[in-house]
């Protein structure tokens, strides 16, 4: 099960820090001035043992009143509508705001948890001053201090209590392939889907943002059987103003963790944006395999000899350092090596399943270390002994030898070019893992 977490609140309450708390690591801006998280961010969070994504819908910048409070109130609409779990943060220090009285009305009404959480009480006084927060009338309430992370690990605890096994998967698609296909709006998303089954099974308009949730389709064609999972369905013209971007983030997170294969489609004419980047870190990051799909290449004017293989080395620059990824120059609507990115997907789905015996392991990788010896640390000679797979869904391999810290980050991306020169692993993130013999 996806199982997403939205941070909502005014500006300048301590989204991102208490963001960048979750996650453990300083990735969302921080300043004092409200409004400086305009980008959304998102990343994973884990927590005894559980993982679930995070996303901070940042605060926003605008020059009236008016407008400053109608775009709050659409970010928690969003949140409260496509997340799992909503974190309502408000700040001690300046006690209950109107926008705060507003945003608490809206989550009152929704059928999702909502923890109200207050920020900033790092002392006894503040401790009594938060008391009247009470007067919200939400169930769940915490008193953090985003910056010392006191109270932090008790939210956490009540997060992950809410979160269920995976009981997602239907029996009629439990063991196929499932890919899913993210990308950002109006890119061709659901465009392929219909040229892939045949169908108009969703709706393809010039609007971006046509799509709404995921959709699941069961393919059963030429020998082939997968289920394709598009970030697709109806959305009324009406609502097309609502903030897209938000919206196809956590559309792209839940479809990512469904998914085996993901297909992260891009625009030729526009090429890769910073979200795109973010989302293939993400689909790396959770172990999916990846395959880029470049539509609308045959609106590329003025096409060279090595116009693609320009265009794909400049793509795999900006993947590095998981650049041996499937790269298919594809056009939907004229319907050019559509199939060849399933056959890439369906590629790059064996790949991620493969399982090379101990044996051929070691006879192989432990000539690659005696061929090219890792460098002494601290005079110590580190000798690699024995390795062998993991039995986990996304490839990883243990190394067991005499000093395993001290295997520094560019030795251990040798390995891993060797494994992926040696046995093929093209699309799929691998991991290693350095174990005391």
């Amino acid at each position: 099960m996806s199982f997403t977490v939205a941070i909502t609140g005014r500006p300048n309450v301590g989204k991102s820090t208490f963001f960048n708390r979750m996650l453990e690591e300083r990735k969302a801006i921080v300043d004092d001035v409200s409004g400086v998280t305009r980008d959304r961010q998102y990343g994973i969070a884990e927590w005894a043992g559980k993982t679930f994504n995070v996303i901070d819908t940042g605060g926003f910048v605008a020059g009236s009143d008016d407008v400053f409070e109608k775009e709050i109130r659409k970010q928690v609409m969003i949140a409260v509508e496509e997340a799992s779990a909503v974190i309502f943060m408000v700040d001690v220090s300046t006690g209950i705001t109107d926008l705060d009285e507003s945003m608490s009305r809206i989550l009152r009404k929704s059928s999702k948890p909502v923890f109200l959480v207050v920020n900033k009480v790092d002392n006894h006084d503040r401790l009594l001053e938060a008391s009247e927060f009470y007067s919200l009338g939400f169930e769940n309430i915490f008193f953090v201090s985003s910056i010392s992370g006191s109270g932090t690990g008790e939210i956490l605890d009540a997060i992950t209590a809410l979160m269920k096994p995976d009981d997602e998967a239907s029996a009629g698609d439990a063991g196929l392939p499932k890919f899913a296909i993210i990308g950002q709006p109006n890119v061709g998303k659901s465009s392929l889907l219909n040229a892939l089954i045949g169908t108009e099974r969703t709706i393809v308009s010039d609007i971006a943002g046509t799509t709404r949730d995921t959709i699941h389709t069961h393919y059963n064609l030429y020998n082939k059987e997968f289920v394709l999972i598009d970030t697709a369905g109806i959305r009324k013209k009406a609502k097309v103003h609502e903030d897209l971007e938000f919206y196809s983030v956590i559309r792209a997170i839940k479809a990512l963790d469904e998914a085996d294969v993901c297909m992260l489609m891009l625009d030729a004419g526009k090429g890769i944006t910073a979200q795109d980047l973010a989302i293939f870190a993400m689909a790396a990051k959770k172990g999916k395999g990846i395959v880029v799909l470049v539509n609308k290449w045959d609106l590329i004017e003025e096409k060279k000899t090595n116009t693609a293989k320009d265009y794909e080395a400049t793509l795999k620059k900006k993947f590095a350092p998981f650049s041996d990824v499937p790269i298919i120059f594809i056009s939907v609507n004229e319907k050019q090596r559509i199939f060849k990115s399933i056959e890439a997907a369906l590629e790059v789905y064996e790949n991620r399943q493969r399982r090379i015996p101990t044996s051929q392991l070691n006879e192989i990788l432990l000539k690659a270390v005696e061929a090219y010896h890792p460098p002494v640390v601290r005079g110590n000679l580190i000798k690699i002994k024995y390795i062998t797979q993991l039995p986990t869904h996304t490839p990883t391999f243990a190394f067991f030898c005499n000093y395993p810290d001290d295997v520094k980050t560019p030795y251990k991306n040798y390995l891993e070019n060797q494994i992926r020169e040696k046995f093929k692993f093209s699309g799929v993130p691998i991991r290693l893992f350095f174990r005391k013999k």
